[in-house]
């Protein structure tokens, strides 16, 4: 690094002014688009993606000021230092930023002679230390003053080095102005050697970085408070998971249940969200009852998370408890809604159960607020005309009605969630409720009908459901129970 006071060697000439004022045009061009993406940049303190991104437009933004106020130091050369004959000061004014508009006010050099004991300070960095200008520059030994206690053994290792070996100086110390404001200060520099090669004196630039590093430290906390949350949600995924499969049917596969009853072909199979999106409280399940009768349910419980997979965890458990005590579905349906209301977290959810009496091959049917059953007989499909029921969490005394269905061999029928196409969980529409139409999976679904009809087992079914649904991005999961008539 030359050094514009050299005893040995002229001062290097600045380049012309043409081409640093146009590096500083585009320098400020950078600063004006990063600003507008700053300002775009949307943060209301409570996502730590937002504050990361924030936090990196200030770095971006203080590091594009450096090179501004750089360019135009190059430009216009050191301000000169204050004169014996300039006008004393007093020390608070000597403190104050410079006006506004300026871009030196965060550079300064120095040349300390150690053949004279000699200090040539700029003007800028006396700004920079809070020092008084009318006061002399402070000599290498009386420097350290300025120092943190913590920071004054590195100062004088890198003055030592340089001094001592001749090598560069390049590295940071804080200061404690006379206001008691803690700056950032990084040095470089090197030495001066006379004409046998001894050190005659140490030149450096000094420059103010503390916004700089407090806009890095802002940077590195919102990353590491990005990263910590980034692994709770992958926690808090793979246990809500692993709590899913603890407790539904497989991912797919046939429901066989236990006196392997081939009166019904069942097949199930859960459809997960989009890669990234948080496990949510859907659920499909079949079970046989003690009476011969089968169970078929369907539901979702509203939101993501561990919380949300305990919840659906808690609603199926007593679902079957209750179906094996011998609850008629609208009952169960009450008692789900009821549960719901007496648990610490508020939830509202939705649900569809099913009773199929395989000796008259009745279905008898309730739902809470859940798109209602589909019925495909000779290749047409019809949504169920549905019951009364609000959904899960809603008013405690809330009343279930019930609807009984005669089946017929070959019958198919398919429950569902409406994770099965984007949309954000709210009351199903009445029309959803009610006669099961209206909703774009259910037109969908409806469509299939004739492919269905060609389908020889329940399996081929869901396969089919699988290919229609599987090209849509998925915000939640969805579940699929398919139910065959075989006599």
């Amino acid at each position: 690094m030359p050094s514009p006071l050299s005893a040995d060697r002229p001062a290097a000439q600045p380049p012309g002014s043409g081409s640093v004022d146009a590096l500083i045009s585009q320098t400020r061009r950078l600063k004006g688009g990063l600003d507008a993406v700053r300002r775009d940049a949307q943060d209301d303190g409570s996502d730590p993606r937002g504050r990361w991104q924030r936090a990196l437009c200030d770095l971006a933004l203080h590091q594009l000021d450096d090179l501004d106020q750089h360019l135009a130091q190059l430009r216009d050369g050191p301000l000169p230092a204050p004169g014996p004959s300039e006008p004393v000061v007093t020390a608070p004014v000597a403190t104050a930023a410079p006006p506004s508009g300026s871009l030196l006010g965060r550079v300064g050099s120095a040349e300390w002679n150690l053949l004279t004991d000699r200090a040539d300070w700029s003007g800028e960095l006396y700004r920079i230390l809070g020092r008084d200008p009318a006061a002399p520059p402070l000599t290498l030994d009386e420097l350290p003053s300025l120092v943190l206690d913590a920071d004054r053994p590195k100062l004088t290792a890198m003055v030592t080095d340089c001094l001592v070996d001749a090598r560069p100086v390049d590295g940071e110390f804080r200061v404690v102005r006379p206001d008691g404001d803690v700056r950032t200060v990084h040095m470089m520099g090197e030495p001066v050697l006379d004409a046998d090669g001894s050190t005659a004196s140490m030149w450096a630039v000094l420059r103010d970085v503390s916004e700089l590093r407090r806009s890095q430290r802002a940077v590195s906390e919102t990353r590491d408070s990005l990263s910590r949350r980034r692994h709770r949600a992958r926690t808090e995924h793979r246990v809500a998971a692993e709590l899913q499969e603890a407790v539904l049917p497989p991912w797919h596969g046939p429901l066989r249940l236990p006196r392997r009853d081939r009166r019904l072909d069942l097949y199930g199979h859960r459809l997960p969200a989009s890669r990234g999106a948080p496990v949510g409280g859907d659920w499909f399940d079949a079970l046989e009852l003690p009476d011969g009768e089968v169970l078929l349910s369907a539901g979702d419980l509203a939101g993501h998370g561990i919380a949300v997979a305990s919840g659906m965890t808690m609603l199926l458990g007593a679902l079957r408890g209750m179906a094996m005590a011998g609850t008629r579905p609208g009952r169960l349906m009450a008692g789900l809604n009821r549960l719901l209301d007496t648990t610490v977290r508020p939830a509202l959810g939705s649900a569809v159960c099913c009773r199929y009496r395989p000796a008259t091959r009745t279905l008898v049917w309730a739902q809470a607020g859940h798109p209602a059953p589909l019925l495909f007989r000779n290749g047409t499909g019809r949504g169920l005309r549905a019951p009364d029921g609000v959904p899960l969490g809603g008013p405690p005394d809330a009343r279930y009605g019930q609807a009984e269905e005669v089946l017929e061999v070959g019958d198919l029928l398919l429950l569902y969630t409406d994770g099965l196409v984007p949309r954000r969980w709210e009351p199903p529409r009445s029309s959803e409720a009610g006669s099961g139409a209206g909703t774009a999976a259910v037109s969908q679904l409806l469509g299939l009908a004739p492919r269905f009809a060609e389908a020889r087992t329940a399996q081929e079914c869901v396969r089919t459901v699988v290919e229609e649904f599987s090209g849509t991005e998925r915000v939640d999961d969805a579940c699929v129970l398919v139910a065959r008539v075989m006599s």
